[in-house]
């Protein structure tokens, strides 16, 4: 099923990328999380991938982190790919022009979120990593410009009588989870962070969002101009359902953050059922009840 025009927005993070440096500041913040969760790993990955670098930011950030001595920056976008410079390339996180087992570590920054066939691509990333290689990537979540979407929502039934896909709808925690293994991942960890950003004005969010690649690339979403006054009834409503008291507003970014591991044999496992070797009772000093009794209300406890 497609969600997303890619080639729009490939046409999207072209336009972008001559300014993103400016407006690039989502991309920076969640950049220095997967560099510092990276530095936390005490391995080394000699060989890595950077999958949507957009224009390099990633790539910058890691500064020789992680041991990396080759770093291969990937990007739908030629010119996100062609300002990131390096050992770069444009190519589909879809269709993956990678070798089987390729690289020690992949590392993905704010890109993935706008793939329609999100276990697909994971899934090669898998078969491109080594054994016991890592993935490293953050994407944005469900809780993301909840306050948009509302504000949105209700200027464009009050103007113009209905609704049109304006916001890309984004996975969960739980989703992402459920996708790595499916995918094949071994040891997956899934966990979210809530980034507000305060803005002046709701037109101020709206033109970063598109300076910095993530303007509606909406299969379904509607092919003509937004009209003026919807915009300025949006903002309107967004002031007074969200805005503080000096009247700003914020902005929620819900960034999720994904690690795990190519499988491998030496990687640890769950031991079967009923293999352990030690009562849990014992363990917690305390009286083993079978099922179906009921403990006493009352228990001696002895000191």
């Amino acid at each position: 099923m497609e969600v997303f025009n890619r080639r729009v927005v490939r046409a999207h993070r072209d336009r972008a990328a001559p300014v993103l440096d400016d407006h690039g500041f989502l991309l920076d913040e969640a950049g220095e999380r997967l560099a510092d969760r990276l530095t936390d790993v005490k391995r080394r990955f000699p060989v890595a991938l950077d999958l949507g670098c957009h224009a390099g930011g990633l790539g910058r950030l890691l500064d020789g982190r992680g041991g990396i001595e080759t770093l291969v920056q990937c990007d739908l976008s030629v010119q996100m790919a062609r300002r990131a410079g390096g050992l770069c390339l444009a190519a589909d996180e879809e269709a993956l022009p990678c070798a089987e087992s390729s690289f020690d570590l992949v590392l993905s920054c704010l890109s993935l979120h706008w793939v329609n066939d999100l276990p697909g691509a994971l899934s090669q990333v898998r078969r491109a990593l080594k054994p016991d290689g890592l993935f490293l990537a953050s994407m944005l979540g469900g809780g993301t410009l909840g306050e948009l979407r509302a504000a949105l929502a209700e200027a464009e039934v009050a103007c113009e009588g209905g609704l049109s896909p304006r916001v890309s709808p984004f996975a969960d925690v739980r989703d992402a989870g459920a996708l790595l293994q499916r995918a094949g991942f071994a040891l997956p960890v899934v966990d979210s962070d809530t980034l507000t950003v305060s803005y002046a004005e709701p037109l101020k969010l709206m033109h970063d969002l598109r300076l910095m690649g993530e303007a509606n690339a909406l299969l379904e979403r509607r092919k003509n101009f937004t009209r003026r006054a919807t915009l300025m009834d949006a903002g309107g409503r967004y002031r007074d359902m969200f805005g503080d008291d000096e009247g700003r507003i914020p902005a929620t970014f819900q960034i999720i953050t994904m690690t795990a591991w190519g499988p491998d044999p030496s990687q640890p496992k769950a031991l079967a059922p009923g293999s352990a070797r030690t009562r849990l009772a014992d363990a917690l000093d305390s009286k083993e009840i079978p099922a179906g009794e009921k403990a006493d209300p009352n228990p001696r406890r002895d000191r």
